[in-house]
């Protein structure tokens, strides 16, 4: 990535934006050697390493070596999965790495997907240690954020704490990841054209903050990963660099801006609706991006079938003909899916009923204090039925 370019466009932004997070960002081959380097110069010792049993296999031993051969210390702390088989960014484990974090800690470093960074950046923010991440699937766009979704006592909260102080990706390990793991990355991406499309809702009708610089990377880094579809599909060293960039590019842009309006939208409330009823019930976690996938084409498909032909009776004529105009232009739920497809993406891997899919359509938009069209349109036609029935019973 050429964090420079993006340095030189944040300059010449007008954009009130935070400062860029991370100090260094490798994809490429070989970057578990400059992983090492890296780690080597911020320290000799005192470095805490945590990884699950498969990303350990993945990438964790062969870091583990190339620090040993630069005279790094190295502690390993490896993250046990819950009765489903599942590593869950909850309670039990944010303890199990706070137990190995010591005084004499000085950096953590996250080898693994979205669910061990989320614990590790939780850690990081709250015990004022520095982290490094070591992607090994490019399965999410959380990596280069600020969020750390946990959940405590079986709801699900994000924290916005602290970005990783560099980042490094080797591409080799990222095309041996698990297909549905890069399926995942591709759905997580996929829900930008909602995602966005929300962001600028809220921007037009609510006045929400909104940034042009983050909307154009976000949307860039979206585009890319269409164009490389194909490759990304066939898991090539080029398509698994794209998407990984693309997500990257996703969660520096939440950075930048200090929130994740540009990538979480409506999509994002549905699967999140979805996980905590899986959580409730006991269930084995669906992949992220996996459930993003489903829940982009649902709530693209509601906003053309259901709240564009209602949408004059909750918003006047001049709002109306923004929302008709922005949901025109998102593309076709078939065409969403047919990407989604090409990248190694099925409905299998998203077995959600069709009940709670309805149920969250009602409810999910309650999650997050952030509007949506969804939000929009549940508060606006509560409101106007419930106007409607008064004035029948006066």
């Amino acid at each position: 990535m050429n964090i420079s370019a993006l340095k030189a466009r944040i300059r010449a932004s007008k954009d009130d934006l935070y400062p860029l997070p991370l100090e260094q960002i490798v994809v490429a081959e070989g970057a578990l050697h400059e992983a090492a380097a890296f780690i080597a110069k911020q320290a000799e010792s005192g470095v805490v390493l945590v990884a699950d049993s498969h990303t350990y296999k993945a990438a964790g031993s062969d870091l583990h070596d190339h620090l040993c051969q630069k005279g790094v210390k190295a502690d390993w702390h490896l993250l046990e999965p819950n009765s489903n088989g599942d590593i869950i960014a909850d309670e039990a484990s944010l303890i199990s790495v706070m137990l190995k974090v010591e005084q004499s800690t000085k950096l953590l470093v996250a080898v693994g997907a979205g669910t061990i960074h989320d614990i590790v950046r939780f850690v990081s923010g709250k015990t004022n240690k520095p982290f490094v991440s070591i992607p090994t699937a490019p399965s999410v766009d959380g990596f280069t954020s600020l969020g750390a979704p946990i959940v405590v006592q079986g709801s699900k909260k994000t924290y916005q704490l602290v970005a990783p102080i560099a980042l490094f990706a080797d591409t080799v390990v990222l095309q041996h990841a698990p297909p549905a793991l890069i399926a995942a990355g591709f759905g997580d991406m996929v829900g930008k054209y909602t995602s966005l499309f929300d962001w600028k809702i809220g921007s037009l009708l609510k006045s929400e903050a909104y940034s042009d610089l983050v909307a154009d990377l976000t949307e860039e880094a979206l585009s890319a990963c269409v164009d490389k579809v194909a490759d990304i599909g066939k898991r090539t060293s080029a398509g698994v660099q794209v998407l990984m960039e693309s997500l990257l590019t996703s969660g520096l842009a939440m950075a930048l801006f200090g929130y994740s309006h540009p990538a979480s939208g409506a999509e994002h409330h549905l699967s999140h609706y979805w996980e905590m009823e899986a959580l409730r019930l006991g269930k084995k976690q669906l992949l992220h991006g996996a459930k993003v996938g489903l829940s982009t084409q649902i709530i693209n498909r509601f906003y053309k079938n259901t709240v564009l032909p209602d949408v004059h009776r909750f918003l006047g004529d001049d709002e109306a003909k923004q929302v008709i105009a922005l949901v025109e232009a998102l593309p076709d739920p078939d065409d969403v899916k047919a990407l989604l497809e090409q990248a190694g993406w099925n409905e299998a891997l998203v077995p959600i009923a069709p009940e709670l899919v309805e149920e969250s359509l009602q409810h999910a938009y309650l999650l997050r204090d952030r509007y949506t069209l969804l939000r929009l349109y549940r508060e606006g036609t509560t409101m106007k039925k419930e106007g409607e029935t008064h004035v029948g019973r006066s």
